[in-house]
């Protein structure tokens, strides 16, 4: 498959397929403390699937391929979402800065990511070849089926 992009794919195939090769390598480090960590204020408890770190790093890997200079800041307020306030109106509430700091770190680590010169982090031509390889495998898994 020459030409294919993350661009090209299903986003939700994407993030599935990506998170499971992470874990599937093994070389991502998981900090001990996501069994009980919030993702952000606004939530009221932990998430329910095991391997939503991976999740999480395959998704801000997606982002970033998409929309370089990203940094912390910006990834709160995307994967932020609206307070429950009771019965006074919902206000928008950003996600944990911790948790997606650690998953940039993390990312970084495996060489997917880098330190943009101007501002935030970009993806590295290794971590470009990686996304792009795994886009490749989806479209040929959905042309054979």
């Amino acid at each position: 498959m020459a030409g294919v992009t993350v661009k090209d794919v299903s986003p939700h195939a994407f993030v599935k397929a990506y998170a499971a090769y992470l874990k599937r390598t093994g070389k991502l480090e998981v900090p001990k403390w996501v069994d009980l960590v919030k993702t952000a204020t606004h939530k009221e408890l932990a998430p329910y699937d095991p391997d939503w770190f991976y999740i999480r790093a395959a998704s801000v890997a997606r982002h970033i391929y998409l929309r370089r200079g990203v940094g912390v800041g910006a990834l709160r307020k995307n994967y932020g979402a609206a307070k429950n306030r009771g019965n006074r109106p919902s206000h928008h509430s950003d996600a944990s800065g911790s948790v997606l700091r650690k998953v940039l770190q993390a990312l970084e680590k495996i060489k997917v990511l880098e330190k943009d010169e101007i501002k935030g982090r970009a993806i590295s031509q290794d971590g470009q070849k990686d996304l792009d390889r795994i886009a490749a495998q989806i479209v040929r898994a959905a042309e054979k089926a």
